[in-house]
């Protein structure tokens, strides 16, 4: 594991991970881009909120690409099925 020490939207954060320093950079630079794009669109609304919508944002791009890799493997399989049958 990684130690990593680093500000993200104001706050230092250390911890230990799997993914090495620049994961860790690249994923703390779309958090701050998303957030200034929510404080652009939402600026009355307070950091709570804000972050709240950033984790929701984040959760529904996870979701979406679950479905996408869902839809792929299946796909996969059918053409695996179909290569299957035509071999036959």
């Amino acid at each position: 594991m990684h130690s990593h020490t680093l500000e993200v939207l104001g706050h230092k954060l250390s911890f230990k991970a799997e993914a090495d320093s620049a994961r860790i950079e690249k994923a703390r630079e779309m958090l701050e881009e998303r957030y200034e794009r929510l404080v652009r669109h939402g600026g009355s609304l307070g950091e709570e909120k804000l972050l709240i919508f950033l984790a929701l944002s984040l959760a529904d791009d996870v979701l979406i690409m679950r479905h996408d890799q869902d839809e792929e493997s299946r796909r996969i399989q059918e053409l695996l099925e179909h290569i299957e049958k035509v071999a036959e």
